[in-house]
């Protein structure tokens, strides 16, 4: 029998000034070649902590640095593709943008967006998955658990 196994991901909820960060990029799993929109996010790599994870993907996707201030929330879906991942999504601050920063391949570009812009973009189906908003809603609802909630023993 086969072992079922979950990817680990990570995102991170980043806001600024009434704005929320987002990257423009291309579903390789989809059969659109729309555009979507989705927060930093990525799989974690081997030996790489959670908070080293979200912080890395924000930067190869955004641009950005980031500081992980606190645990969002776990959210679990399982995709089209039969996957089912496990995102860690965290709360992070921009400290600054790099703007020689090389952003990973089939990323557009890093847009801040206001709630409007955000509500407009799911309403129209550019969201890249069902994780997306949660995410913003648990943010806006205060949601925050402090990093010791993590015990990483590597």
């Amino acid at each position: 029998m086969e072992r079922w196994t979950p990817h680990c991901t990570v995102a991170t909820l980043v806001h600024q000034a009434g704005k929320f960060l987002l990257v423009e990029e291309y579903d390789k799993l989809s059969a659109t070649k729309t555009p979507v929109l989705n927060q930093p996010a990525g799989h974690l790599e081997v030996n790489e902590s959670l908070i080293e994870a979200a912080v890395r993907e924000t930067l190869e996707e955004t641009g950005w640095l980031v500081e992980i201030e606190a645990y969002l929330g776990l959210y679990i879906n399982l995709a089209p593709n039969g996957v089912t991942y496990h995102r860690h999504c965290f709360i992070a601050r921009p400290i600054n943008a790099l703007p020689d920063a090389t952003l990973d391949d089939g990323i557009i570009t890093a847009h801040w967006l206001t709630l409007q812009e955000l509500d407009a973009a799911e309403a129209a189906g550019r969201f890249r998955s069902p994780m997306v908003r949660p995410c913003i809603d648990d943010f806006l609802a205060g949601n925050a658990y402090p990093l010791a909630l993590i015990q990483d023993f590597r």
